[in-house]
């Protein structure tokens, strides 16, 4: 038979069937940005440009998802924050919203069409849409998590501080409660703008800085709550948190997102039997093999990330994290390779994932 088109080819895993073969998807906002000559401080304020560097890179590797972000501050712009856009570098907040929990009465509904880059990020959306012709997926974030935007909108270090102390709670669950509901309604305009996925980030609720109990009490409700809702409107989530999940892999595969993206520190195995049935989407080291290795090192790691996570299907190949902006472009070939030569389904591509 014919090879399957990357929305077929991503269509049959989420469904728990057998592709041809394990499908792409590379987190790669700033390595496209470099490939096409420009400034990350460009690509990241305008729709055009992220698009226009978007597609070229799908054109020239031809992953199955494309993955449309600008880093992990858009929302938190859109909020109040202070953003500074470095010429070579992400966003990155330098003045949060808020000066306490006290602050709470200044926070603003947003408008995605309207505040911040989010706007932009709607733009670049509806273009790559329109430039796939539905010849590949569109995963567009709506940028962070509840927990996520939280600390940014407060400060990280406010914001860890006032989860330890529960006379703080009260003032806590009511800024993620604003935080989810900001959260909803940019991925809701994602979706609308053309998205066949959204995707949140909720990395500081993670292992690598908060244990599993606070993450199951402030981060994990608001993750079901989020994925519950999408759904309801027809919208998949998609959920990311970097670092070493494999303490709260089960717990992430119960909120209801569509897939799980999940990070190279953790332990493939494990994380494999925790969401045995739920898609997971990783998990190659961006940094070190993906960036700073050799295209015969990415080949091999990614061939056993495929042995391990994708056997019987519901696996996604991708970056554990976002690349570099320098990653070479025989790299990320061989990550294409590796699914093209390892990642083959040589059973019946029509019966259902075992």
């Amino acid at each position: 038979m014919p090879p399957l088109t990357s929305r077929e080819r991503v269509a049959r895993v989420l469904a728990g069937e057998l592709p041809d073969r394990v499908p792409v998807l590379m987190q790669n906002f700033q390595n496209t940005a470099y490939l096409a000559g420009m400034t990350l401080a460009e690509f990241c304020r305008s729709g055009a440009r992220m698009a226009e560097a978007q597609l070229a890179a799908w054109e020239r590797f031809g992953y199955d998802v494309i993955d449309l972000e600008n880093g992990t501050a858009a929302m938190a712009e859109a909020c109040g924050c202070q953003v500074e856009y470095p010429e070579h570098e992400p966003p990155r907040v330098v003045r949060p919203t808020l000066r306490s929990l006290d602050d709470l009465g200044r926070l603003l509904p947003v408008d995605p069409e309207r505040d911040g880059t989010l706007p932009e990020l709607l733009d670049a959306t509806r273009r790559v849409q329109a430039g796939v012709a539905g010849r590949a997926c569109i995963k567009g974030e709506a940028d962070q998590g509840p927990f996520d935007l939280a600390a940014l909108l407060l400060g990280p270090e406010p914001f860890l501080m006032a989860l330890m102390q529960p006379e703080q709670h009260a003032g806590v669950r009511r800024l993620l409660e604003y935080c989810f509901e900001q959260v909803r309604r940019y991925a809701l305009a994602q979706a609308a703008a053309g998205a066949d996925f959204t995707a949140i980030g909720d990395s500081t609720a993670g292992p690598d800085v908060c244990s599993p109990r606070i993450y199951r009490q402030f981060a994990h409700p608001y993750e079901v709550r989020l994925a519950a809702d999408l759904a309801a409107r027809g919208v998949r989530l998609v959920l990311h948190i970097c670092g070493n999940t494999t303490t709260i892999m089960a717990d992430m595969a119960a909120t209801g997102a569509t897939m799980i993206e999940f990070d190279y520190k953790a332990d493939m195995a494990r994380c494999r039997a925790a969401a045995e049935n739920l898609v997971l989407v990783g998990n190659v080291d961006p940094s070190t093999v993906i960036a700073l290795g050799t295209p015969e090192q990415v080949l091999q790691a990614s061939r056993r990330a495929i042995e391990v996570l994708g056997k019987a299907g519901r696996f996604i190949l991708s970056p554990g994290c976002t690349l570099p902006a320098t990653t070479p472009a025989e790299n990320v070939e061989a990550m294409m390779e590796a699914a093209r030569t390892f990642g083959q389904y040589h059973g019946n591509p029509d019966e259902p994932a075992k």
